[in-house]
Formats: C-alpha cells, sequence, structure tokens
C-alpha cells in the first residue's frame, strides 16, 4: 500500500507559521522524518487561509522547489484547490511529483484540474463529491466518482491515473459514516475496477479520544476492501505498525520481512 505522509498542511498551526516565515529547514526536516518512517509520498499543502491565490502559488512553488532538491528523497503530491497553485507545483517539482491532490465532480474543477493530469502523466486524487458537497450515501459518492472518470477520459487521463477517495466524514457525528466510507470504496472497486483508491485515515476519528485505534481500525478495514493508498501520519507508529501488520497478514510482506525490519527497528527506539 501506497504511503501518503500528511504532516505538511498549512492548516496545521505549526506548519502556517512556517510556510509564512518561509521556515525551510523546519520543513525539509520534516518531509524528511515522514520519508524515514515510512511515506512513499509527502503531500504538500501551502494553503494558509491568508493572503491571496498568488501568495499560495509563490509559496507552493518555492516549497516544492525546495522538497525536490536532490538531497531530500521524498516524491511529492501536490495538493491545493487551485489549479493555478497545482501547476506551480508541477512546474517545480518535475520528476519529483507523484500525484496531484485533488479533483472533484464538478465541471470547472474537471476542466482545470483534469488536463494538468494528463498532461504532466500523473495521478490525481479524485474526491467523491460534487457541486453540492459530499454525499451522505454510497449511491451519492459513486456517482460523483462515475462523472469524473468520465472527464478523465475525455482529457486523455487513464483511468489508472485516476485514485478515488471515497471520502472519510467523523463518526464522532454521524456513526454511520464509517460504514458508508467501506461500502463506497468496495463499490469502487468493484464498479471502476481500473482506478486506484486512496483514504484520508485521520478524519474517521476526529472528535474522539484515543483516536489511533479508531484510526487502525478503519486502517484494517480499508486495507481487507483493497485500498491502495493511504493518506496518514507516518510519526505516529500505532498507525505505521497497523501498516505493517495489515500487509502481513493479506500476504503483502514475504516472509514477514518488512514486518520484521519494523519491529527490530521500533525496539532500537524504544518502542
Amino acid at each position: 500500500m501506497i504511503i501518503i505522509g500528511e504532516k505538511i498542511n498549512a492548516t496545521i498551526p505549526s506548519i502556517r507559521e512556517a510556510v509564512i516565515a518561509h521556515d525551510g529547514e523546519m520543513l525539509r526536516d520534516l518531509a524528511v522524518r515522514q520519508k524515514g518512517s515510512g511515506a512513499d509520498i509527502i503531500d504538500v499543502n501551502v494553503g494558509t487561509g491568508d493572503g491571496s491565490g498568488e501568495d499560495e502559488r509563490r509559496d507552493m512553488e518555492w516549497l516544492v522547489g525546495l522538497l525536490a532538491a536532490d538531497d531530500v528523497d521524498a516524491m511529492l503530491c501536490i495538493d491545493s484547490a487551485d489549479a493555478v497553485v497545482l501547476d506551480a507545483g508541477l512546474r517545480s517539482g518535475g520528476k519529483k511529483v507523484a500525484m496531484i491532490n485533488s479533483v472533484k465532480a464538478t465541471e470547472r474543477n474537471m476542466e482545470e484540474v483534469l488536463p494538468l493530469a494528463a498532461e504532466y502523466g500523473v495521478p490525481v486524487v479524485a474526491l467523491a463529491m460534487d457541486e453540492n458537497g459530499i454525499p451522505g450515501d454510497a449511491a451519492g459518492r459513486l456517482k460523483a466518482c462515475e462523472k469524473i472518470l468520465k472527464g478523465a477520459g475525455s482529457f486523455g487521463l487513464a483511468a489508472e491515473k485516476v485514485y478515488f477517495d471515497p471520502l472519510v466524514l467523523p463518526i464522532s457525528t454521524d456513526i454511520s459514516q464509517g460504514r458508508t466510507t467501506l461500502e463506497t470504496l468496495e463499490k469502487i472497486k468493484t464498479l471502476f475496477p481500473g482506478a486506484g483508491t486512496v483514504l484520508a485515515l485521520s478524519n474517521v476519528s476526529f472528535g474522539l479520544p484515543k483516536r489511533a485505534l479508531i484510526n487502525t481500525a478503519l486502517l484494517h478495514m480499508a486495507m481487507l476492501s483493497g485500498v491502495d493508498a493511504a493518506i496518514v501520519n507516518p510519526l505516529d507508529n500505532a498507525v505505521m505498525s497497523a501498516v505493517r501488520a495489515g500487509e502481513a497478514v493479506l500476504g503483502r510482506d514475504r516472509h514477514c520481512r518488512r514486518y520484521l525490519r519494523a519491529t527490530r527497528q521500533d525496539r532500537q527506539k524504544g518502542n
């Protein structure tokens, strides 16, 4: 399973401050630590909520250029709701960009984002939502996925370059949402077999204590349902341990080598 590190996101107060201050050392170190803890790709979101779209574009260009440097051994996911910002990140990151995040099922958004994914040949995270927001049930989310997949085809983007996010909402506000997410995921795998799937894991536990317990429960169920990628905090040892254990149980870790290596490293760190 592909692990996408979620920590460089300017909605987090400390990251917001670092982006505004252009604290490259702090952000570079965070990327390196996420990579060292098991992230395959580092998500990069510089939307601070302050300033203009041009400010966000410049910040993305600066930070992606920094993280794409040869001495930072990490692939990147460019994360923004603004296609201009996505384009800036794609141009700045070059071959270090592995994915863009995200597109939703509205005509304008698809027309802006899908051609970028096709032009640069990178996968796109596709949110199962439309102009009315996130549908409350699996049927509505699947309609949004179908619309995006048709749009992708019209712009020359193969289904294999689309990673559907069935969307995770907090179970603290709607206890049915865990099952809705899993039902949507399972049906995406059945109805759109060429496409990938990705899950933003930590949303499910928002507002609850001992969040790692909820996060890892959903993770294992999603892994059984065939999820291809997860946006997680790779610095959370409980989550990464759950990934390793799940991969071993599902037969994706030959002779349990990655699991054994990780447990040895954990012992050395005192975990």
